[in-house]
């Protein structure tokens, strides 16, 4: 190994040291390592589920109630289909060397068949989806998670998550257009941006009823989902025993993402 391969290598664990021990840090603080900024994370909801009322609702309803089924399935297709590039950087940075290799083949199956993903040719011969994120990866890699936090605008997260949102944007490939291509190509990117949360937000309207029947504090609720979700994703699938009761249904975990 040459002499600039191992001080990237020491540069690159230097640098997960000092994640983690910030995030060590963090998960120390306060007497529930889950909820120590729960009146901060109570202000941002209240924020946020105005902005969702006025803005973000009406505009997933108005796309649910605007766009057939065949045209907002294969808006999710399409955008899941980017999402696969990351996906597969992340099976690769957690040794997932066969779930990389799968969801690689459905990212040039569904670029290329599948009509740059609007179609999930993948799915019908056989390539199961998987959902692997920067966040995950850091957990995989032992980092901690940190204490629960509530984010404007994006909403439930950790200091964790944060970290790996930011890397998630740099592995989305429409990110980049912002800063390689003129205004036109970037109203075009914006308008993406925006048809995207439509539609992620017209698939949480479903779960919204649940949410709304069956939580006596929303707040509880949604930090307690979203830690074991947080937890099933990294363990995959493989939760300790003791936690079996806490364990979400798997069509409603799939809701939430």
């Amino acid at each position: 190994m040459n002499k600039k391969a191992i001080d990237r290598k020491i540069a690159f664990k230097f640098g997960l040291l000092v994640l983690t021990t910030i995030l060590n840090g963090c998960a120390t603080t306060g007497v529930d390592p889950a909820g120590p900024w729960e009146d901060w994370n109570r202000d941002v909801s209240s924020f946020n589920d105005d902005f969702d009322e006025t803005i973000m609702k009406p505009m997933a309803e108005g796309y649910t109630w605007a766009a057939p089924d065949v045209v907002s399935g294969g808006v999710t297709n399409f955008f899941s289909n980017i999402q696969d590039v990351g996906v597969t950087i992340n099976d690769l940075l957690q040794f997932k060397l066969g779930q990389a290799a799968e969801d690689g083949s459905r990212l040039v199956i569904n670029s290329t068949v599948g009509i740059a993903g609007v179609i999930d040719v993948a799915t019908m011969v056989g390539l199961e989806k998987h959902r692997e994120d920067f966040g995950q990866t850091l957990g995989v890699w032992g980092v901690p998670s940190g204490p629960y936090m509530i984010l404007p605008f994006w909403g439930a997260s950790s200091p964790r998550d944060f970290v790996g949102l930011i890397g998630d944007i740099l592995l989305d490939p429409v990110s980049y257009t912002v800063f390689i291509s003129g205004g036109l190509v970037s109203a075009a990117t914006m308008g993406a941006a925006i048809l995207d949360a439509a539609d992620w937000r017209a698939g949480l309207l479903v779960t919204e009823r649940i949410v709304d029947e069956t939580a006596l504090d929303q707040y509880d609720f949604l930090k307690a989902a979203y830690m074991q979700r947080r937890e099933y994703l990294i363990l995959d699938g493989n939760v300790p025993d003791q936690d079996a009761e806490l364990e979400l249904d798997e069509d409603f975990d799939a809701d939430l993402e």
